[in-house]
């Protein structure tokens, strides 16, 4: 349904773009001398995405870069606050969320990304939405049984309450990805060793040359 709404609005006679007539990437790149990346954290609810997502901007901050955080939470608070949890409405979800990280991208804004994300396909959609050569996927690892004993928001007690419904790991479903840009396993690893890799991974990324 995605598809054929965007190629209705493709054959409307009145819709004129002017992509290629504005200031482009590039120049706001080497304003900013910043490489501008999308960082998309996927991983189930009390993994740690947010906490890491938050850090990291934090760092990238005080290194003096220009960086925009988007979080899942925010966006269903605001934009997204007409969507509920059925599939279509998840898939919406990342299809806004990644057409809103793409303009920041071309912006030269390096671009945080946290959402559970819980599908190959959904997270497929947001890479062609944004670009395969812009959007690093970073995994972050824990398992459905380390995250419902943090249950940072309650939200697993109450999913299995049945007070929540489609809640991802409980009753629908979270497809681990098979080849992330960079996995980092909070349940293993401290916040600080977490912290560390993501970081410099993350710089190398968006040096700008």
């Amino acid at each position: 349904m995605l598809t054929l709404l965007s190629d209705e609005i493709k054959k409307m006679s009145h819709i004129y773009p002017i992509f290629e007539q504005t200031l482009q990437r590039s120049d706001k790149e080497k304003f900013l001398k910043q490489k501008a990346t999308v960082f998309w954290m996927v991983g189930l609810s009390g993994s740690g995405k947010s906490t890491l997502a938050k850090a990291l901007e934090k760092k990238l901050f005080q290194k003096g870069k220009l960086t925009m955080l988007l979080d899942g939470d925010n966006l269903r608070y605001g934009l997204n606050s007409n969507l509920g949890f059925s599939e279509s409405d998840r898939n919406e979800n990342i299809r806004r969320a990644a057409e809103v990280a793409k303009l920041f991208l071309d912006c030269g804004i390096i671009t945080i990304c946290s959402f559970i994300s819980p599908t190959e396909q959904t997270r497929k959609m947001a890479q062609e939405i944004i670009g395969k050569e812009n959007f690093k996927e970073i995994y972050i690892n824990a398992s459905i049984s380390v995250c419902e004993q943090r249950d940072v928001k309650g939200l697993y007690k109450k999913a299995r309450m049945g007070e929540i419904k489609n809640f991802t790991g409980i009753d629908a479903p979270f497809e681990p990805p098979k080849n992330p840009w960079l996995e980092i396993n909070t349940e293993v690893m401290d916040y600080d060793t977490c912290l560390d890799i993501l970081v410099n991974r993350v710089e190398q990324e968006i040096r700008f040359e």
